[in-house]
């Protein structure tokens, strides 16, 4: 993948085959504004075509904040509902879409549409001094960017309901007891834990993930007996990959595998 050239609210670092996306408009808490959509758009289309240089995708932001969300200086309030069909909801089927895993290291608050597209990720780390905050209701709107669907999948609907009508921040810890979020983790330490875990993936059977997201959000709608089927076949692609043979090789020679994501 070679890395965009010219972008101004993102900031962006491959290696190990981890790309390292970092929000960047500190100033204004790194909310999402039409040109910082358009600069998530181009790098996760490139992502997506490129399973083979990127593995595993670390998004985390800078300053004090993940995302406040939506910058409400540079909106058209008259068109909120353009606004989440052009930029929001694509971002959150790319996210869910991606063959490989998604990290979010929740660096500060993360409000509103930012705290939902923390939520998004397949693994979320968080600062222990990060809050995580349904602020949509100081407004008078709803949740967007996936929340009615992700919150009480995570919580459960009594505590979804909470937090969205009160719109209470919920501490790292917190998050973390509840089932919102993986893992609270001390501010200093977050940096290389969260670059850690993402290196450690990306080493890994990355198809296998793949296949294992896929599953995971179908489980949402399907039955018992239509999961089982998509398991069976499932596990029948996984099987004919070249990770599953390299896996069973190295097992049987007792050495460390060497997966490709093929």
């Amino acid at each position: 993948m070679r890395l965009p050239d010219g972008l101004e609210h993102i900031g962006l670092r491959l290696e190990a085959n981890v790309l390292c996306i970092t929000l960047n408009r500190p100033e204004r808490l790194n909310s999402l504004n039409a040109a910082l959509h358009a600069e998530l758009r181009e790098v996760l289309a490139q992502v997506a075509t490129a399973a083979g240089t990127v593995r595993c995708v670390l998004l985390t932001g800078s300053g004090r904040a993940f995302s406040a969300g939506q910058d409400l200086a540079e909106l058209d309030l008259s068109a909120l509902g353009d606004v989440v069909e052009r930029d929001y909801n694509p971002l959150i089927r790319r996210i869910a879409s991606l063959d490989m895993p998604v990290i979010a290291a929740v660096n500060g608050v993360a409000a509103g549409a930012g705290c939902n597209i923390a939520l998004a990720c397949d693994i979320v780390l968080a600062a222990r001094s990060a809050t995580f905050i349904q602020s949509f209701e100081q407004l008078g709107l709803v949740p967007d960017s996936g929340g009615t669907w992700i919150l009480p999948r995570l919580v459960g609907h009594a505590r979804a309901n909470a937090l969205v009508m009160t719109g209470e921040a919920v501490s790292a810890e917190q998050a973390e007891a509840w089932g919102m979020i993986w893992r609270a983790i001390d501010d200093d330490a977050l940096a290389a834990e969260s670059e850690a875990l993402a290196a450690r993936l990306a080493a890994r059977t990355t198809i296998g993930y793949a296949y294992a997201k896929r599953l995971l959000r179908l489980a949402a709608t399907n039955t018992l007996d239509q999961q089982l089927d998509l398991e069976r076949d499932f596990q029948q692609s996984a099987s004919s990959t070249e990770d599953f043979r390299e896996g069973v090789n190295a097992f049987l020679e007792k050495r460390a595998p060497a997966f490709k994501g093929r």
